[in-house]
């Protein structure tokens, strides 16, 4: 055999190695891709409301997801459980944008059956992923259209599978003696979960704690686009097997995967504030009536879908009997300066 024949031999036989190195990788990532769906996957019995059209992944339609953080997995904490951390992502492929809106766990809301209003985050302890997603549907006015859930355990192991998360932690402090320094540090799994569950400590409360759950969530997201996330990928797919849930098929994740990949580049934050107030003795969070309205719409523009100029009231709840609009919300449309002269008027006339 003459000499560049061999060379062109010996040049194929490493190309024929390594093409079938990749197929086994490839094999691989696919066989615990399906083994990941099959424990994932939990379809929900509903429809949304809010959409003429079925949305398509498939066809890049902008679409939303309800991410629900559910407060068991860890600490020994197995029962079902409420969605103590609530997020509502929207992601619009063709203005390659994403936005990620908080809800306050304690958001006085419609647990739809005619009757009760409740803490936001009770509707998933009172009846799982559908009626969470049908809650905060009603409340936001926007169709959900997926859901995707993960326990404490999965936040921890997440962080620890993409190596950490960096942050710049501007509160010092010690939960269930998990101690997270102040400073720019990284944070592991472990600090990692007390740093996105940390409330007592922090000034702003609850509102300071969903801050940093959507800080370590961006960034979780950030090391899974990167190529550590993919180096890392069985303990990526490993954490999200054991602690997840979510009504995607494998199919959809491939195309947002592939489709909509620009859109995580560039996400943009919001947080859906109210008003403290106690009711027997209990602590709720009471929206405004146009702060909802704004939100509300914000997120309608990021869906492509038609925006409101006044707060939809449910019509069985026009005659209040605890004192809010609807049941539900105080109105906030006054200015402050109307506000002050009002309780300047009110304190004058007695």
């Amino acid at each position: 055999m003459r000499r560049y024949q061999k060379v062109v031999i010996s040049i194929l036989s490493i190309m024929v190695v390594a093409v079938a190195g990749i197929t086994i990788y490839a094999m691989q990532v696919l066989g615990d891709a399906n083994s990941m769906m099959d424990n994932i996957s939990q379809a929900v019995n509903r429809t949304t409301q809010k959409r003429d059209v079925a949305m398509s992944i498939e066809e890049r339609d902008p679409f939303s997801i309800l991410l629900l953080g559910i407060d068991t997995g860890a600490l020994g904490r197995t029962e079902q459980g409420r969605s103590d951390s609530m997020m509502v992502v929207t992601i619009n492929p063709e203005k390659k944008q994403s936005t990620i809106v908080s809800l306050d766990r304690d958001i006085y809301a419609d647990m739809l059956d005619g009757v009760t209003f409740d803490k936001l985050n009770h509707a998933y302890a009172y009846g799982g992923a559908e009626l969470a997603m049908d809650a905060v549907e009603k409340l936001l006015d926007i169709p959900i259209d997926h859901y995707v859930s993960i326990n404490m355990q999965g936040m921890r192991d997440l962080i620890d599978a993409v190596g950490g998360i960096e942050v710049d932690n501007k509160i010092e402090f010690t939960l269930e003696n998990v101690h997270v320094p102040f400073g720019k540090i990284t944070l592991d799994g472990k600090t990692g979960l007390a740093y996105a569950r940390m409330r007592k400590d922090d000034p702003a409360g609850d509102i300071g704690r969903q801050a940093r759950q959507r800080e370590v969530l961006e960034k979780i997201i950030a090391k899974v686009l990167s190529l550590n996330g993919v180096s890392n990928y069985q303990k990526i797919l490993k954490a999200v097997e054991e602690n997840s849930k979510t009504d995607l098929t494998w199919n959809e994740m491939l195309d947002i995967a592939t489709n909509y990949y620009p859109a995580f580049e560039n996400i943009e934050q919001e947080q859906l504030e109210g008003r403290d107030e106690q009711m027997n003795g209990i602590y709720y969070q009471i929206l405004g009536m146009q702060e909802l309205l704004t939100v509300q719409n914000s997120l309608k523009e990021q869906l492509e879908l038609p925006t409101n100029e006044e707060l939809t009231i449910d019509p069985q709840f026009e005659y209040s009997y605890n004192g809010f609009i609807g049941n539900q919300f105080y109105d906030d449309r006054v200015s402050e300066t109307e506000e002050t002269t009002q309780d300047v008027e009110s304190t004058t006339s007695w």
